[in-house]
Formats: structure tokens, sequence, C-alpha cells
């Protein structure tokens, strides 16, 4: 499926004419974890193993790739089996949504950062210039949210309609080529709950970047896992909110 379709729609300005538009694909996905706990989601269709990786690894319910034994791929329903002695107790952390409260309650049993990496400020305006020219199905729809994780020199970039997904997606695919998180930065469009920057926290990610505004529950979070994390990056300035010894300022 293609991550964008072509519709018809009316378009009124001084009048009302008919216009052809893009309208970004949205589906849900399954993911059941060992034959049994199933989570929904809505997603691009698109990089549905990097997902599930990152899902996996930012939710805590395994360590390392290595505890994914199996993942199964048909259609929207990803089936995987992981190696995990106290899935019972994990299952119960996991939530599905900030809305929900998910990890802001118990950002204490997450394990801080611990990284010593520091960048640049005009890395990060780099950065977020090459997200933004990557984001080609935002560009064309106006529909998506985008993640991207820098490591040296590399760069890896992904759109989907969900911000947790794409940050998903972005983790799942380092964590499969085994980057660094220690020695990366991450740069996203969206705002920051507790819930998605414990993602970055878990994956050992020091630095995030957005072009948006934090939440009360991610500042909080951000301050006690020890993740840098600047908000409002536009043009030349950003915030930022926490931990500020990892920013270069030239």
């Amino acid at each position: 499926m293609s991550l964008y379709r072509e519709v018809e729609a009316f378009r009124v300005d001084d009048e009302m004419r008919r216009v052809p538009e893009r309208i970004v694909n949205d589906l849900e996905v399954r993911i059941r974890i060992n034959g049994g706990l199933e989570q929904r989601f809505t997603a691009s269709p698109a990089a549905l193993k990097e997902f599930a990786t990152g899902y996996l690894l930012g939710e805590g319910l395994v360590d390392s790739v290595d505890d994914i034994r199996s993942m199964d791929i048909t259609e929207n329903l990803i089936d995987v089996e992981i190696e995990s002695e106290d899935l019972e107790i994990r299952r119960e952390l996991v939530m599905g949504s900030d809305c929900f409260g998910g990890w802001r309650q118990r950002v204490e049993m997450v394990e801080p950062v611990d990284s010593d990496f520091r960048v640049r400020a005009e890395d990060i305006f780099d950065a977020f210039r090459r997200m933004v020219k990557a984001a080609t199905v935002w560009r064309l729809t106006g529909g998506t949210h985008v993640a991207a994780l820098v490591t040296g020199d590399e760069f890896r970039v992904f759109e989907d309609v969900s911000r947790h997904v794409a940050v998903d997606k972005v983790l799942g695919s380092g964590a499969m080529d085994g980057v660094n998180f220690s020695r990366s930065f991450m740069v996203y469009s969206g705002r920051m709950p507790a819930d998605m920057l414990i993602k970055v926290v878990r994956a050992g990610v020091p630095i995030i970047a957005s072009n948006a505004a934090p939440t009360s529950s991610g500042y909080e979070a951000a301050r006690k896992t020890g993740l840098t994390m600047l908000g409002f990056v536009r043009g030349r300035r950003f915030n930022i909110y926490s931990h500020p010894e990892r920013i270069i300022l030239d």
C-alpha cells in the first residue's frame, strides 16, 4: 500500500471548485506478542518490522533485539515471539497512549540516560533542515509526523501518521543496524509527552529536539531521566528544557 492516495476535493476561496488532492494512508496495525498480549495502533503502511522492533524496545518488553526470537508480518498483523522471563510484569507497565497515564506515573522505574555525548547547535539546525527535506509525504499531504536519528554521518528518517510510531520506526531501524544510541541524537516533529520521551530514554538516546512543545509530563520525565530536551526549534533558535550541558554553543 502506498503512503498516500489521490482523491478529489472541493477547494473554497473566492469560489468552490473541484481539485485533485493527496491524503495520507493510515491503517490499523496489530502487534501480537507470544500469542497473547495484543496491542492495536494506527500507523502508516510501511516499515512495520522497524516499528515493531522499536516498539518492543521502547516499551521495555525486550532489552535488546537479541530478545526477539521471531517476527512474522501478514498484512497488518505482526506476530512476534520474544524472550522475556517477566513478560507478565512488563505487560502491566505497557500502555498504548499517554492518554492513559502510561509511563509518566512510573518514570522512577526507567534507567536514566548514561552518556557524555555533546552536540553543536549548528548540527541540530542542520538535522532539522535535512529532516524537513526528506519528509516527502508530509510535504505532499500534511498528514504525517517525522522523526530522524543522527549518528555521526548516518541519518535515518521515518514518517508516520502517529508521532509515537514515527519514533518507534527510527529506534527500530537503528537497533536493527546496531547503531550506538548513546552517541546519537534525535530530531522530531511533534509535542513531547512523557510516554514518547521514555521510549527514547530506554534506547539510550541522550538528546531529543522538536519543533513543537514539551508537555509537563515530558518536562518531568526528561529532567528525571537525564535526557536533554529541546523544543521550539525554529529557524536559528530553540529552548533547552533539561540538561543543557550536552549542547555546544559555537
